[in-house]
């Protein structure tokens, strides 16, 4: 790396969504910051209350839409953010998933290239119930919605 890159102080995030659970889930929250590294971005979330330890599905979502309202919680963010119609698991918004703990934690650091922050904000972090797949047409058979947050500037 050169030494430029490796000295310049940390900046802060240019986008950040506050993810809050559906009605079943009201003790999930959480935040994903969004920082402008190299030719992508770097991914940082921090949530709290999530369900039994596990893998979760983590992506965003085509729409800044985070209604609760209907049938299924979350519904209105739309399908996963891929501005150059390929297939799952190759979605700009398909992020590895998300490790709960057996406190309910988690926290992850993951780069994407796929992305640069500036490209989702208006667009929607979701956490589903379940891992994603990684397989499954359209969109990795990773459950219900659980969590969702809303990314704006930061």
């Amino acid at each position: 790396m050169e030494e430029s890159v490796l000295s310049t102080p940390a900046a802060p995030p240019q986008a950040r969504a506050l993810l809050q659970g559906d009605p079943t889930h009201p003790q999930l929250m959480g935040e994903v910051l969004f920082y402008s590294y190299g030719r992508g971005t770097l991914v940082v979330a921090r949530l709290l209350g999530l369900p039994a330890p596990g893998f979760l599905g983590f992506h965003i979502h085509e729409k800044g839409d985070c209604s609760t309202g209907g049938d299924v919680p979350f519904a209105q963010a739309g399908s996963h953010y891929d501005p150059h119609g390929v297939p799952h698991p190759w979605h700009a918004g398909d992020l590895p998933p998300l490790l709960a703990l057996s406190d309910g934690v988690a926290l992850m650091a993951v780069y994407t290239d796929r992305f640069q922050p500036t490209e989702v904000i208006g667009r929607s972090v979701v956490i589903h119930s379940k891992p994603d797949d990684l397989q499954s047409q359209p969109a990795g058979n990773s459950g219900a919605r659980i969590a969702c947050g809303i990314i704006k500037t930061a």
